[in-house]
């Protein structure tokens, strides 16, 4: 569904991320890995045709991501979601609805669908100002779960979230999965990543030390955390 070949982006003098190329399948979920500063929020930002690529090609769906087309079934999540705080989380998913073309009873059903999958039925009357950075994560992942996507995106998706909430994500990520849409996962917590993505990368430096399903990835008696930290330290020396 995704292929990046040959992408390197570069500010100025800084190469953010160098001649990176892999593949990922239609319904995976795919995990980029990382510490801060090696890439990865830049690859998002390229899929998301936010900034554009300094050389190499980037197709989604068949789209050549600076095309439109490319983004008419993406969802996507922010790291720092924000709401106006005078808004509801009803009444902010309701004009992301109209925002894809749902009107009226169509996006009323599908408004509450979105509440109940991210478990803020209840609480989604209240104005956002009354919200916890959590509650707002999961009104944000509502939003680009409006339409059902076929492919979600998404950047830090459990920050500000408590061990339930972060079971909640998890259980969602779990649902989507087994309904055949693609998920990207920007995360800083591996154990999460373990537990749900089918694929990872990890990236250091704008480039990819490795990138494999995580069953090939983690051997005998390791983690994938274990993993991680083994191939940042070698590419430290």
């Amino acid at each position: 569904m995704i292929t990046l070949d040959s992408v390197t982006k570069n500010f100025g003098a800084f190469t953010a991320v160098d001649n990176v190329s892999f593949t990922i399948q239609k319904g995976a979920s795919f995990a980029l890995l990382g510490p801060n500063g090696a890439g990865k929020t830049t690859i998002v930002r390229m899929l998301l045709d936010f900034i554009k690529p300094s050389s190499g090609s980037i197709i989604i769906d068949g789209w050549k991501a600076s095309n439109p087309e490319s983004r008419k079934d993406i969802g996507y999540v922010a790291e720092q979601h924000i709401i106006p705080p005078y808004l509801s989380g009803f009444a902010y998913l309701s004009r992301h609805a109209s925002l894809i073309g749902l009107t009226g009873k169509e996006a009323a059903k599908e408004v509450d669908r979105v509440i109940e999958m991210v478990v803020m039925k209840g609480q989604e009357r209240k104005k956002s100002s009354d919200y916890s950075k959590g509650m707002k994560q999961r009104i944000g992942l509502g939003a680009a779960l409006l339409g059902q996507p076929k492919l979600l995106i998404l950047d830090e998706p459990v920050t500000g979230l408590d061990p339930i909430g972060i079971r909640d994500v998890r259980k969602v990520l779990e649902n989507l999965r087994d309904k055949g849409v693609t998920v990207i996962l920007n995360s800083h917590l591996i154990s999460e990543v373990e537990k749900t993505c089918e694929t990872a990368a990890i990236m250091h430096k704008g480039k990819i030390l490795v990138k494999d399903t995580i069953h090939a990835i983690v051997k005998d008696n390791e983690t994938l955390e274990d993993v991680f930290f083994r191939y940042i330290e070698q590419n430290n020396e």
